[in-house]
């Protein structure tokens, strides 16, 4: 199998628009790949052939008709933790699961600006692990080697960018499952502030650690799509200030204060950070330094920040759970974690929400100093498929922290950041870095990702035939 070198999510809308392509063409090559695929990358739950058609006409008939829109004709992918019409959302998950009515607002905007819904993309069961693996869909495997993860939970949507399957991709976050594929299939992941992008029909997801997300091979196409999955629904929680994505992607950051941090947050579990991805990261500092800007070593206090993750977390699948048409056909490691999130979920939950303004003021310090933080997305290259599905509850979360030990303490703080490619293992492995910012500071981290990608020409790497060893 052969990734097609397909235009980015910006070049596919400007193309439409200009009547060099149509909608049904795209979408009919992108529903082509997505077939030819399968049985080597696995990246689909679900496959909206013949509804993607269909709304692909209609496009066509509106840029006929003159009709602009941002992304109007353009195939993307959804995360199967998205609710489509007219599909279920098994969410990882073995069982038959209803079809639901509505769009969630996420999918109604990018509707709204004339997107075509290809498909859901796989994801680990409720997606608790850096994977997309389970007994429900089979496993997802990774463009640049299909012996190995693209890691998750969003695995599915970095599988089909990377594969030029799609030009980009929908996905979310819960404890770096936007920025730990992202980074283990070179491409370009933003995990935006809290509440940017709406997680209606849920006022907030997972007690307010999970966002949705984008990736895509560039910085511009991931801001784009950011842009236009944007906004708040009437119920959500959280409403930020809207941001313009797009244009960060397209100015200069200024010379910024960089702090380079490869400190783990405390997490009572043996852990170490690869060589190879510690050179890459230190590899990223000195081209920031080069680029003008002031790179030093400083970390953030992050203290007993895991204390107040795993009752969010576990309380969040708890209530998931309750949603699931058959609690028996789950992972035996998903109904623990969910018999923990209900002993947790009262008086420790409520702690764990109320340390969060706490964690701002400790955590934050750091930015009177610095404006943003460079730190590996991940400790480790991409696991080989299967690693983390056949071990015990105990051995998985060892296993999970050890290589993903980076990310998720963004997640408590509800705080944007952008996972950037940071090149390759000796082994042809992709690796990546994690951009890190206070709240609302997605413009600043997309606009010095810009400067790193237009140094850095990453999205010119395509994986040119997946292999497996």
């Amino acid at each position: 199998m052969t990734p097609a070198r397909t235009a980015g999510l910006a070049e596919t809308a400007r193309a439409l628009a200009a009547g060099e392509q149509s909608s049904v063409a795209l979408v009919e090559e992108s529903l082509a790949r997505i077939e030819a695929t399968q049985s080597s990358l696995n990246a689909f739950r679900r496959i909206r052939a013949e509804a993607a058609l269909t709304e692909a006409r209609e496009a066509d008939r509106r840029l006929a008709s003159g009709e602009r829109l941002p992304l109007l004709g353009v195939p993307v992918a959804v995360k199967d933790d998205m609710d489509v019409a007219g599909e279920p959302t098994a969410f990882g998950c073995a069982g038959d699961f209803p079809v639901k009515e509505r769009d969630a607002e996420a999918v109604r905007r990018l509707r709204a600006a004339g997107a075509v819904i290809v498909g859901k993309t796989n994801t680990s069961e409720l997606g608790q692990w850096p994977h997309a693996e389970g007994p429900a869909f089979g496993n997802t495997r990774n463009p640049w080697n299909t012996g190995h993860t693209p890691g998750g939970s969003s695995g599915g949507s970095s599988a089909a960018v990377a594969a030029g399957l799609v030009p980009a991709a929908l996905g979310s976050d819960g404890a770096g499952s936007v920025r730990i594929p992202a980074a283990w299939t070179h491409l370009v992941g933003i995990k935006p502030q809290r509440g940017r992008i709406s997680s209606w029909p849920d006022a907030e997801a997972f007690q307010g650690i999970t966002v949705n997300g984008t990736l895509a091979r560039t910085v511009a196409d991931a801001a784009l799509l950011l842009d236009c999955a944007s906004g708040s629904h009437e119920g959500d929680l959280h409403r930020p200030p809207a941001i313009r994505a797009a244009e960060a992607a397209g100015r200069e950051p200024g010379r910024l204060r960089i702090a380079l941090s490869f400190k783990m947050p405390f997490t009572a579990t043996p852990k170490r950070l690869h060589p190879e991805m510690r050179g890459a990261v230190t590899a990223l500092a000195e081209k920031l330094a080069a680029l003008g800007h002031t790179v030093k070593s400083a970390d953030p206090s992050y203290g007993r920040i895991g204390l107040t993750f795993v009752p969010r977390a576990t309380a969040g699948i708890a209530e998931w759970v309750e949603r699931v048409p058959d609690p028996s056909l789950l992972d035996p490691r998903t109904r623990e974690a969910a018999r923990l999130g209900r002993l947790l979920g009262g008086a420790p939950l409520r702690a764990a929400r109320k340390a969060e303004a706490r964690l701002h003021r400790r955590v934050g310090a750091l930015f009177s100093s610095y404006d943003v933080i460079l730190a590996p997305t991940t400790a480790t290259p991409p696991p080989r498929v299967d690693t983390i599905s056949r071990m015990g509850g105990l051995r998985t979360d060892q296993a999970m922290i050890a290589a993903c030990p980076y990310a998720w303490t963004w997640n408590v703080l509800g705080w944007p950041g952008v996972n950037v490619p940071a090149g390759f293992t000796e082994a042809g492995l992709p690796l990546g870095a994690q951009l890190l910012g206070p709240e609302g500071s997605e413009p600043l981290l997309i606009s010095l990702a810009a400067q790193l990608e237009s140094e850095l020409k990453w999205y010119e790497q395509w994986p040119d035939a997946a292999v497996s060893v």
